[in-house]
């Protein structure tokens, strides 16, 4: 199998693994078969662009040509649209940030919401956008432990600071190490404003 078709049947696995389908599911939804999807998924065939299209319809996915010039700016579009990977982490790390979201639902119960608290939620919802390695884990553990004093005493602030801090720490860890990950290619913007002509 080429290189081209290659990338193909990773995008495919890919996109059939985040929906959450079974090769089984999606040859139903497809009408393609599972031993052919299995085969192209393992680099084992090449396959046609009929069943491109088909396996692509079956995981909302479409296929278009694309001007070489527009590349770009599309690979851009599409990744920022893509949902977050999945990693061995990621079942234990959703786990924890929603224990944690559960413990301050009580403390808003029962409390105003203060500067921490809006902090806190804060790195929740920027940790939702990222992958989190193992190696973090404890520290949204550290973060839940430290609000399980919100039990004993629903009014703790120190409590709900020392949870911000943990996650502040996990989100600034995860953010770096995205942005550390080297592009394979420069994003070019899709346009680009013309100089405005000055009148005087």
């Amino acid at each position: 199998m080429s290189y081209e078709y290659q990338e193909i049947a990773k995008a495919l696995k890919a996109a059939r693994e985040s929906k959450g389908l079974s090769q089984r599911a999606l040859s139903e939804a497809s009408g393609v078969l599972q031993a052919r999807i299995s085969k192209i998924e393992n680099g084992a065939t090449d396959f046609r662009v009929s069943t491109l299209v088909a396996l692509a319809r079956a995981l909302d996915l479409e296929l278009t040509l694309v001007p070489r010039k527009a590349v770009s700016a599309v690979q851009s579009v599409v990744r920022a649209s893509e949902p977050v990977a999945i990693s061995p982490g990621s079942g234990e790390a959703l786990k924890e940030l929603q224990r944690i979201r559960q413990q301050l639902s009580r403390f808003a119960q029962v409390n105003t919401p203060t500067q921490a608290y809006a902090q806190l939620q804060r790195h929740l919802r920027d940790l939702q956008r990222f992958t989190i390695p193992l190696s973090e884990i404890g520290k949204l553990k550290e973060a839940g432990k430290a609000l399980d004093g919100l039990r004993q005493n629903p009014s703790a602030h120190e409590a709900i600071q020392r949870a911000a801090a943990a996650l502040q720490t996990v989100r600034n860890t995860v953010a770096h190490a995205s942005a550390a990950m080297p592009r394979i290619e420069t994003v070019k913007p899709a346009y680009t404003l013309d100089e405005e002509d000055s009148d005087g």
